[in-house]
């Protein structure tokens, strides 16, 4: 055993491989959180298992995605058929569709020529550079998926990274890139709670809020855009300072951009070939169509979907859409004789053991769906009737955020938004006070791969350990909880015209 010699290697083995199980024996042989219902207690064994696993790595992440389908027929959570059909999805499928695209980059250097493009327009500072690419990963997420927008922007970060460490020290640069990687994964995360269309929580809150509340006004997008653009660009700025602080190079980068001559090294691309103007129209073509595949609101104004002129709109998705662009680049021939734009040597580098990896979380999150658990950490909310509302709503932001780093946040939001919904009403407060900063949270999740599409996207790179995202995750998981409470409380209150004191009428059944 002489790899466990190693102190750090020492202690994930031992954690691993000796507590993880030790914790899962116990709760399965003598824990019970739910009288009559053993399969909640079994599911939080399993969820800790993996949990443990994942951020220790002792074995391969994507080995570790695959326990549920051993563990939760075993144990009784849910049928081995319906646990296997958990890993392949629209989900998937959108990432295994952008992420051809973006091999398709690659392969005819297209990456290299975006690349040096935004190192022209934001300069070679290195403050700069990160929030360049934070706030083109955050703006675009507002309007379109997160996964979408950080599958975009990886490859093209990367490239600028290959770029920089042809001047750049190796060493020097390893630190910093780790920054700029989760500078993309948080800041498409920060971005999509800006706008109800931003990411799938905000419209299962505003789904859920209309079916528990009828005579509720509804939460307009203006409404929406109103409160949670302001913590949006709060959390950005946070985050922001806090990756440069942290990860910044530690000597200066003064004179790099003479050193590199951007102009110049641009010009050696020459002009764009044929193959990187097709890839181009197809990237720019998936882009449009995942922005306006279905209809946005905006207030009064409604831009319908082009789905809306097929037979079945929700047949749709954007899963759909991607493969679809990433067919077209397999059929349309390239200017090398008997080869097209792309070929399966190339779409054989896809990365796997990711795909694995998002299948077990979202087996997971199905887990604690089937076997109750979600709703047994909802109804543990009760008990926090006797405290000022303003403890409530942090202890809700802090429980939804660390849920949401094993579940699915769109699974996790509409398992607990009803709850949330019952206990304001049983403690006479409005039911926004409670659901605004729970649906907020579950997209606040930082410390994971498996968290969010966004975080294993940008895990994918090689470049990051589990470590290194969760010890900075942890810091910025409570600061977002921090910041989404202080903004609910007092300026939610001016938005939503909330009130502490007495329960709305339309909340009165």
């Amino acid at each position: 055993m002489p790899k466990f010699i190693n102190g750090k290697t020492n202690f994930k083995f031992i954690f691993g491989f000796i507590l993880a199980p030790t914790i899962f024996l116990y709760l399965i042989l003598f824990a019970d959180l739910e009288p009559g219902r053993p399969e909640v207690t079994y599911t939080l064994a399993i969820a800790i298992l993996m949990a443990i696993w994942w951020i220790t790595e002792i074995v391969p992440l994507a080995i570790t995605a695959l326990i549920p389908v051993v563990l939760f027929p075993l144990f009784g959570v849910m049928n081995g058929k319906d646990v296997s059909a958990t890993y392949f999805n629209h989900v998937i499928f959108l990432f295994i569709g952008g992420f051809l695209v973006a091999l398709a980059m690659q392969r005819w250097n297209l990456h290299k020529r975006i690349a040096l493009k935004i190192l022209l327009f934001t300069g070679t500072s290195p403050a700069r550079i990160l929030l360049g690419f934070m706030f083109a990963t955050a703006f675009l997420s507002m309007w379109i998926s997160n996964t979408a927008t950080a599958m975009m922007m990886v490859p093209i970060l990367l490239s600028i990274i290959q770029k920089l460490e042809d001047f750049v020290p190796k060493k020097e640069l390893k630190k910093y890139s780790v920054g700029l990687l989760l500078g993309i994964a948080y800041s498409a995360s920060i971005g999509g709670i800006a706008t109800l269309v931003g990411t799938p929580p905000n419209l299962s809150f505003a789904r859920i809020f209309q079916i528990m509340f009828p005579g509720a006004p509804e939460v307009s997008f203006s409404q929406w855009f109103l409160f949670a653009l302001p913590i949006s660009i709060t959390i950005f700025i946070i985050v922001w300072v806090y990756l440069y602080l942290i990860f910044k190079p530690k000597t200066s980068w003064k004179g790099l951009q003479e050193q590199i001559n951007l102009s110049q090294e641009y010009k050696k691309l020459g002009p764009a070939g044929w193959e990187e103007k097709v890839v181009f129209i197809d990237f720019i073509l998936l882009a449009v169509l995942w922005l306006f595949r279905s209809n946005l609101s905006f207030g009064s104004l409604v831009i319908p979907g082009w789905s809306s002129l097929l037979g079945e709109p929700k047949f749709v998705n954007d899963g759909t859409v991607a493969i679809t662009m990433a067919i077209i680049l397999f059929l349309i021939p390239s200017k090398e004789k008997g080869n097209r734009i792309m070929n399966w040597d190339t779409a054989s580098k896809l990365p796997w053991h990711i795909v694995l990896l998002f299948g077990g979380g979202f087996a997971l999150a199905t887990g604690f769906k089937e076997s109750g658990l979600s709703l047994w950490f909802g109804n543990y909310l009760s008990d926090l009737q006797g405290l000022p509302p303003i403890l409530i709503i942090f202890s809700i932001c802090v429980g939804m955020t660390f849920l949401t780093e094993l579940t699915s946040n769109t699974a996790t939001t509409e398992m607990l938004l009803p709850v949330l919904a019952g206990l304001s009403v049983s403690i006479n407060v409005n039911p926004l006070l409670f659901m605004l900063p729970a649906t907020i949270s579950a997209s606040m999740a930082f410390m994971l791969p498996v968290a969010t599409p966004p975080n294993a996207i940008v895990f994918g790179s090689n470049r990051i350990t589990v470590m290194q995202m969760a010890k900075n995750g942890l810091i910025l998981n409570i600061i977002g909880a921090i910041i989404i409470t202080l903004f609910t409380y007092f300026w939610g209150m001016e938005v939503f015209d909330l009130s502490f004191d007495s329960l709305p009428s339309w909340a009165v059944h």
